[in-house]
């Protein structure tokens, strides 16, 4: 749904109705990708604390997933030493596969569960792997004078 806004006042009414609500990186075990599954407060009656931490422990088990070290990352990093690094020209790493899963499943939670609910996920890439946003969107309550 789009909005036409007329003047700077009325878009900065209506950018104030928007907040942001942040997950921080847990740290506890180490620098490893993982976030913290405590429920904000700021989403109280906004969403199931059952709901978010789901979704949280899925992004924390695909980030361990794209970090785990095998065969195959052992063989990307041969094959990468052995060309100079320009084989990554034309092949994805196994991690920008496992990132772009972890994109999809972000829109895909957008979309069934948290826009439905007037909040919107932002993918942790998009903040520098710090945190897990949320957005409270309440754009809709603002209508052009």
């Amino acid at each position: 749904m789009a909005t036409e806004f007329h003047n700077l006042q009325e878009m900065q009414h209506c950018a104030s109705l928007v907040t942001k609500v942040f997950i921080q990186r847990d740290y506890s075990e180490g620098t490893v990708c993982r976030f913290q599954t405590k429920f904000p407060s700021e989403l109280n009656n906004r969403i199931e604390r059952t709901l978010l931490e789901e979704t949280v422990k899925t992004l924390n088990s695909y980030y361990m997933e794209a970090e785990k070290i095998g065969g195959q990352s052992y063989m990307e990093g041969c094959l990468a030493c052995a060309t100079a690094y320009i084989v990554f020209l034309c092949m994805e790493t196994r991690y920008e596969k496992v990132l772009k899963k972890i994109s999809g499943y972000i829109q895909e939670q957008n979309e069934k569960i948290y826009a439905p609910r007037g909040l919107l996920l932002t993918d942790p890439v998009e903040r520098g792997m710090r945190v897990v946003s949320f957005t409270h969107l309440l754009l809709f309550l603002c209508s052009p004078m």
